[in-house]
């Protein structure tokens, strides 16, 4: 495992074909978070994208997207813009239901992108106001780049 990183296996495949730029500031924050985390997805198919969508409507399941134009799917570039996040519970498995570690993770991602001068937006902030979760925002896990930066 690299010095400025504490992520480790699965987390950093996850990362490739993931914008470098996103990409670092994933690291920094598994340097500054007090939470371990999982990178549970970095780039995603179209079609698995179509699939998630599905879910919640046409297939089984709770909604767990809102578009079918993610930032996941790798754009001209070549590149994903976005990743989801996960606090990892004792014995290193995902633990959905930490809101906390959710909260902390959020707070180490966005001061890292504040840190290192490149803008993330957080599925808990759509409207980047500050004031999370105020209209209903839901996607504790998902970081992308912005779009008018990085389209």
């Amino acid at each position: 495992m690299a010095a400025n990183t504490r992520l480790a296996g699965v987390s950093l495949r996850r990362l490739e074909g993931v914008h470098p730029h996103l990409a670092k500031v994933v690291h920094a924050a598994s340097l500054l978070s007090p939470v371990p985390f999982l990178v549970v997805e970095g780039v995603r198919t179209a079609e698995r994208q179509r699939e998630l969508y599905a879910q919640g409507r046409t297939k089984p399941g709770k909604k767990v997207t809102w578009t079918l134009e993610s930032r996941h799917i790798p754009g001209p570039d070549g590149l994903g813009k976005a990743v989801d996040l996960c606090p990892l519970a004792a014995g290193g498995k995902a633990d959905w239901n930490n809101v906390n570690g959710f909260m902390e993770i959020g707070k180490a991602m966005m001061n890292a992108a504040m840190n290192l001068g490149i803008p993330v937006r957080w599925g808990w902030d759509w409207d980047g106001d500050r004031k999370l979760r105020e209209q209903g925002e839901t996607d504790g896990p998902h970081f992308e780049l912005l779009k008018a930066r990085y389209p």
